[in-house]
């Protein structure tokens, strides 16, 4: 198997397992973020304590699960709770990080699954909404958001704040309630890697994907990013992530 023959989302759950470390809790999602804990736990995060919004915690994945209330989630898991529980762990700062996604993002990270559109009761487009965004969002130390890349998702105003990101900029997350220094902490994209500054809160370009130029990123993005001297490279998936992720994790090609 050649490590460079792999598809967008293979490079997608690659880079976002990447950022899951061993020993550390983590609010999963339905779809690729519960792909790349499996892979995170088989290559590199035997110990990551896997958070799911219906109570599973701790869980085992070593079959795919296709909802966050899926047995699967409390497969051989350190507890199995509920979703109250699983809030307050969260509320109570003992959730290190949460990954989400969404419709659409804007420059502090708010992010968007509720409506496209400007009228809440008529929109173009009603989005299945928050589920555990919100929270996860607001209350998890550090959150990690994997999304498509493109000018459609990638815009100055969300037309609905369903998960709360820097808000307005510096402190407004602190004015607005939620605890200092949580909010977004990286954007994994299909065609780079974003993180915050730490000052202005906007969205800072870290590493590029294989084969993605910054003028690809600019023109796919619908506000300006700050984009430093020293930009990194987001390095392929191994033969050994693509193995795993295609004869164990999704081996029925749910998602890859």
């Amino acid at each position: 198997m050649s490590e460079t023959k792999y598809n967008p989302s293979e490079l997608l759950i690659s880079i976002s397992a990447r950022l899951m470390e061993d020993n550390a809790t983590c609010f999963i999602g339905t779809g690729i973020p519960m792909l790349a804990a499996s892979l995170a736990q088989k290559m590199h995060a035997p110990n990551l304590i896997s958070i799911f919004e219906f109570g599973g915690m701790g869980a085992q994945l070593e079959k795919l699960p296709l909802a966050v209330g899926d047995m699967r989630t409390f497969n051989k898991g350190l507890a199995a709770a509920g979703i109250c529980d699983i809030m307050e762990t969260a509320q109570r700062g003992f959730v290190e990080y949460g990954f989400l996604g969404g419709a659409q993002i804007d420059m502090y990270g708010n992010l968007n699954s509720t409506i496209i559109g400007d009228d809440h009761d008529n929109p173009k487009v009603r989005l299945p909404g928050s589920g555990g965004a919100n929270d996860v969002g607001s209350t998890c130390w550090k959150t990690i958001i994997i999304m498509q890349h493109d000018k459609r998702r990638f815009i100055p105003k969300v037309d609905f704040i369903t998960t709360p990101g820097y808000l307005s900029g510096p402190n407004a997350r602190e004015k607005a309630g939620l605890a200092p220094n949580t909010g977004p902490y990286r954007v994994v994209t299909s065609l780079c890697t974003f993180g915050f500054d730490e000052e202005t809160k906007w969205m800072k370009l870290l590493a590029l994907n294989p084969g993605v130029t910054v003028d690809d990123v600019v023109e796919n993005t619908g506000f300006k990013i700050i984009i430093p001297d020293e930009i990194g490279e987001n390095t392929p998936p191994t033969q050994e992530e693509l193995r795993i992720l295609r004869d164990d994790v999704d081996k029925d090609r749910y998602y890859i």
